[in-house]
């Protein structure tokens, strides 16, 4: 029998291999070969099992899947690592000078992002025949309103846009999966008839609270740890602190009930972005560069080959065919008017904003955490058709979208390579 570590090893055999052939053929961006490359090799196993009825090989799999708890991996570790390694590369000057937007952008648009997609699922489930509340309709909402932070930052490094959309871009991705998670508690437990968590400005306390807690807890770890490095000969040592930032950072944040997402960013923008004094500075900044983007190689290798292995145990039938379609163009709807509503507020020129919602709007992948939230929901009725929609959207949003993004990018901002 297979253990965890086999199957390990497995899936960086097939991340080796489908990154040579699309290497060799492809040339696609590298999260989008590697999750095209684990949905073909998803389906060449439930064809094999299909026709071979012996072969049990997409249930064992699926199996795996289930017990691995992938949803607990996602949001206690793996997105603390890509969060904290995408801002190490962040412009912090430039999400300052564009903070208003993107504040609007991480609070405001994703309660309307949440709103506009539940209203419009529920109508196009009920027009299919299946009755599913809307509170679990908002629940979805507020699975599919972030936007995947590390697709995003791969895309831009291939496309040639305006600085103020690239900073409105990356930090609208790197900070609304905080208030996304937000959202998702407060519906859920609407679910289950507790209305606690809404009304009389309850929710706004939490947005309030959980966000500007993770942020002022990211700031001062981030300090501390960046005055350890400066104070440190052993070079190799500033790679533990930096570990031990991230983990201990997320950690304390929940432990606090804060947003641990919003924690670990501010923390890796604090720690990498102040103006170096020392040549010593420099050195330990190379050396935690090097490390985060071997470990964002490495994570990154896990989680899009996960996600397309996750379509053996999601149950893509579960919604229908016509909901399922349905969810693509609602979810860029959803997207359009969430990011034109909050623009809206800022001192633009009518044209640029235009182009700004069209630009903000076909960039806004799903990912790895809209797959995290859809698995960690608890059983119910409509627990499956959730799952099924969600999985959907996601796929389309990394695959269709992320390829075209080039593309759109030019059209709309009338730019060339």
């Amino acid at each position: 029998m297979l253990t965890s570590f086999d199957y390990i090893s497995l899936l960086f055999v097939l991340a080796a291999g489908i990154g040579l052939i699309n290497e060799r053929f492809g040339r696609l961006p590298r999260v989008i070969a590697l999750l095209i490359g684990s949905l073909i090799v998803s389906f060449v196993m439930i064809a094999a099992s299909w026709m071979m009825p012996h072969v049990h090989v997409a249930a064992r799999t699926s199996a795996r899947l289930a017990n691995a708890d992938l949803s607990y991996v996602l949001l206690d570790g793996v997105l603390a690592l890509l969060l904290f390694a995408t801002s190490l590369t962040t412009d912090a000057a430039g999400l300052r000078r564009r903070a208003k937007p993107i504040f609007l952008l991480v609070t405001f648009g994703v309660v309307i992002a949440m709103v506009v997609f539940a209203f419009g699922i529920q109508a196009v489930l009920a027009f299919a025949g299946l009755s599913v509340p809307l509170a679990w309709c908002l629940v979805l909402g507020a699975i599919l309103a972030p936007t995947d932070a590390v697709a995003v930052e791969q895309l831009l490094a291939k496309v040639k846009m305006p600085t103020e959309i690239r900073d409105l871009i990356t930090g609208e991705s790197l900070f609304n999966d905080g208030a996304a998670v937000v959202l998702y508690l407060a519906a859920l437990a609407t679910t289950t008839g507790d209305e606690s968590v809404v009304g009389h400005g309850r929710l706004v306390m939490t947005f309030l609270v959980d966000g500007g807690g993770g942020a002022l807890l990211g700031f001062a770890t981030g300090l501390v740890a960046r005055f350890a490095m400066q104070h440190i000969r052993e070079q190799h040592l500033v790679i533990t602190v930096s570990l031990a930032l991230v983990f201990a950072t997320y950690r304390i944040a929940a432990l606090l009930e804060l947003s641990g997402p919003i924690a670990v960013v501010v923390a890796g923008l604090t720690l990498c972005h102040f103006q170096a004094k020392r040549d010593l500075d420099a050195i330990w900044r190379r050396r935690i560069h090097d490390f985060w983007s071997m470990v964002d190689e490495i994570v990154n290798t896990l989680l899009f080959m996960l996600m397309g292995f996750e379509i053996l145990e999601i149950p893509i039938g579960a919604a229908g065919i016509w909901p399922v379609l349905a969810a693509v163009p609602l979810a860029l709807l959803a997207r359009f008017v969430s990011v034109a509503v909050p623009l809206a507020f800022g001192r633009r020129p009518v044209g640029d904003t235009a182009r700004a919602v069209g630009v903000l709007t076909w960039t806004g992948l799903r990912g790895g955490i809209s797959i995290a939230l859809v698995l960690a929901l608890p059983d119910s009725p409509y627990r499956e058709t959730l799952t099924a929609i969600c999985y959907a959207v996601v796929i389309f949003s990394v695959i269709v979208q992320g390829l075209t993004t080039p593309a759109v990018v030019r059209r709309l901002l009338r730019t060339e390579d």
